[in-house]
């Protein structure tokens, strides 16, 4: 996975570079989402190492299927990238380039994860000690989850914050067995 990312980084920056000269971050994060989820099809994927089927080809059909997504330059990156044989990457490109996009706008991606359902103004609460926390813009999303028994778990980035029951017995756990 790590070389899948090597392989991503310097794709992701020229793109992120792209867009920071643009001013065009949303809609770069919009054609490298679409050209990810279009390469992760399976009836797509599995051309990107058939030895009977040209890289101009697979270009072409990854370029068709966005259709006025793309603009010149982006139809110019699927071509580099089916040419350096780098198809494959693009879900790692498209992760990179949003992290590299947050940064840029000082906005945090955070998860918050319950064992009940989060009255809106509990959830703005969290939002605000984040962004408190964090110096930055926070979207947080929100799921529930009946495994974690009571309480919640919080991950913003590399923050992870679980005060679930479930981890306080996982801890006592393994405290009493050790």
């Amino acid at each position: 996975m790590s070389e899948i990312s090597s392989i991503a980084r310097p794709y992701a920056q020229a793109v992120f570079e792209l867009a920071r000269d643009s001013g065009d971050y949303a809609r770069w994060s919009e054609v490298l989402h679409a050209l990810a989820e279009i390469a992760t099809q399976p009836q797509v994927s599995t051309l990107f190492s058939h030895p009977r089927v040209a890289r101009e080809e697979i270009a072409t059909i990854l370029i068709d299927s966005c259709g006025e997504l793309l603009d010149d330059v982006g139809r110019n990156l699927v071509r580099l990238l089916a040419r350096n044989r780098r198809l494959d990457a693009l879900s790692a490109v498209a992760e990179q380039y949003e992290l590299l996009r947050a940064d840029a706008e000082r906005t945090v991606q955070a998860h918050l994860e319950s064992a009940l359902a989060v009255p809106d103004e509990h959830r703005q609460r969290i939002t605000q000690a984040l962004e408190k926390r964090l110096g930055r813009r926070v979207e947080l999303t929100v799921s529930t989850d009946e495994s974690l028994i009571g309480g919640a778990v919080i991950r913003a980035g590399d923050l992870v914050i679980d005060d679930s029951v479930r981890a306080r017995l996982e801890k006592l756990a393994a405290a009493v067995g050790a």
